[in-house]
């Protein structure tokens, strides 16, 4: 258990993330005081399970905080030099707790962060930033290795990614353009470590037509309210959307085709995903209709981990699909894999980017795995107990070694939390096959209109550099029965 003390909660969240990442999947505590004669310290018991942080600042509004002198940036082992912290800057401010609550951590556990203090999802964001304002890659390398302690393999990695999605994202149009997700939340069952809103597909048997309709109702709404707009992008994700059935997945084409303009569609992608789910009748569908690009997504190609995950495909059917993709003329296809799968590895990966190799699919998005709290692996500790799960930052370079060799290149990054290693998730692709959906969510460049249970609409007003959000509600019986108010949400949001 980790247990914070604070008189102050505004920086509550970002001790509580720094502090998950040095200790993930343990549970936490945090409460309030009112003591005023602390600096910021930890303990940690001599089983290494139970840890306590105090940050508490002196006087009403003024923090008494030890930080590091400029030299000392990421070396420092000492906390003798007391400053002063201007709360009215609150970006300096946390960044000076979270650099101190770094050493303290670094000092009683022995370990360090690829990320450093780094804890959002966006990591690349910062880089892709500064360079759009002129900073040099020089300054851009100081700047997150002086304010994060990022380490120098993942601040290249950062700079690299973002002058390729610089480059990618110079044909949108952000101020009048737009990209549609439509959402289909069924699976043919949910796999051990997923979180995503997916119900299995057998339940919604007969009953499909329902939230389809409800979902077309969304969809008129978004198509009328952006006309005139530059639809840039197209993505259908999920759950599984060929858990649908040929024919619903027909008329779910087909409503998309009459109902937005895709004359100036880049790419239009639809996550075909489990092999499990996958036909020829369906993937001729797709094809009938202008999909640009898929993913079939094995996850492992090891036997073993798909039977113990609760994937209901063989490695042949991977390979099977993979090949009828090609067979019907799919030239983009984009395979996801997870590295730190229970009971695997540094050869079983080895194996499975062997095979993918083999197969050369034009990208591939490597997930470090992440255990959410809705997960079976968390939500039924006591009976994956004794799972091994691993992740090394050597596993993730023999991915990235392997794709590269295949000659794909790092094109998107993201994070998310209580990933296995405190690493991350990379997207490769061959020049020109790069998903831009992918760049446009995580970089928030583009407003994204989502039609579907569980899915969220970002507006972007781009005079202001900010996002709003709006959200559907995750149920999908609520989602057919509130779909009027799912609509009211966005028309408040998206209209002027």
């Amino acid at each position: 258990m980790i247990g914070i003390i604070l008189n102050d909660n505004s920086y509550e969240q970002d001790i509580r993330e720094l502090l998950m990442a040095f200790f993930p999947g343990e549970t936490f505590v945090h409460e309030v005081r009112d003591e005023v004669d602390l600096g910021l310290h930890g303990t940690l018991s001599e089983d290494r399970r139970s840890f306590t942080i105090q940050v508490v600042s002196r006087g009403p509004r003024k923090a008494h905080l030890w930080d590091m002198t400029p030299g000392e940036h990421w070396e420092a082992d000492h906390f003798d030099e007391p400053i002063r912290v201007d709360y009215e800057d609150r970006f300096e401010t946390k960044n000076k707790i979270k650099r101190r609550l770094y050493v303290v951590l670094k000092s009683l556990t022995g370990r360090n962060l690829p990320w450093g203090t780094l804890t959002g999802i966006r990591p690349t964001k910062i880089a892709l930033t500064r360079l759009e304002e002129g900073m040099t890659e020089d300054a851009i390398f100081r700047h997150m290795k002086e304010t994060y302690f990022t380490s120098d393999e993942k601040i290249a990695l950062s700079i690299e990614i973002a002058k390729r999605e610089r480059q990618l994202l110079s044909a949108v149009d952000y101020r009048d353009g737009y990209s549609l997700y439509v959402g289909i939340p069924f699976c043919p069952t949910t796999c051990l470590y997923c979180s995503f809103t997916s119900y299995p597909i057998g339940k919604w048997q007969g009953r499909t037509g329902l939230y389809l309709d409800a979902l077309f109702q969304e969809m008129d709404y978004v198509a009328e309210e952006k006309r005139g707009c530059t639809l840039d992008t197209v993505y259908i994700g999920g759950g599984t959307p060929t858990s649908l059935s040929p024919e619903d997945l027909d008329v779910l084409m087909a409503k998309l085709r009459s109902t937005f303009d895709f004359s100036s569609v880049k790419e239009f992608t639809v996550e075909a995903g489990r092999p499990d789910s996958i036909t020829r009748e369906k993937l001729e569908v797709l094809k009938k209709y202008g999909v640009t690009r898929i993913s079939i997504n094995p996850q492992t190609m090891k036997q073993e981990t798909l039977k113990l995950i609760g994937r209901h495909h063989t490695v042949q059917d991977v390979k099977d699909c993979f090949h009828l993709a090609r067979e019907l003329g799919f030239d983009n296809i984009n395979m996801d894999l997870i590295i730190g799968l229970p009971e695997e590895g540094l050869e079983d990966v080895r194996a499975t980017m062997e095979a993918v190799k083999e197969l050369g699919p034009e990208s591939v998005t490597v997930h470090s795995l992440a255990i959410k709290r809705a997960a079976r692996l968390n939500t039924m500790k006591e009976v994956y107990k004794d799972l091994k799960i691993t992740n090394t930052q050597e596993m993730i370079d023999l991915t990235a070694q392997y794709a590269r060799e295949m000659g794909l290149e790092p094109y998107y990054l993201y994070r998310q939390k209580n990933m296995a290693g405190n690493l991350e998730n990379v997207g490769y692709a061959a020049p020109g096959r790069a998903c831009i959906y992918n760049i446009l969510i995580m970089e928030e460049k583009q407003t994204i209109a989502a039609c579907g249970a569980g899915t969220t609409t970002k507006r972007l007003f781009a005079e202001e550099n900010r996002l709003e959000r709006a959200e559907n509600v995750k149920d999908v019986e609520q989602y057919i029965g509130r779909i009027d108010e799912m609509i009211a949400r966005k028309k408040k949001l998206l209209q002027d």
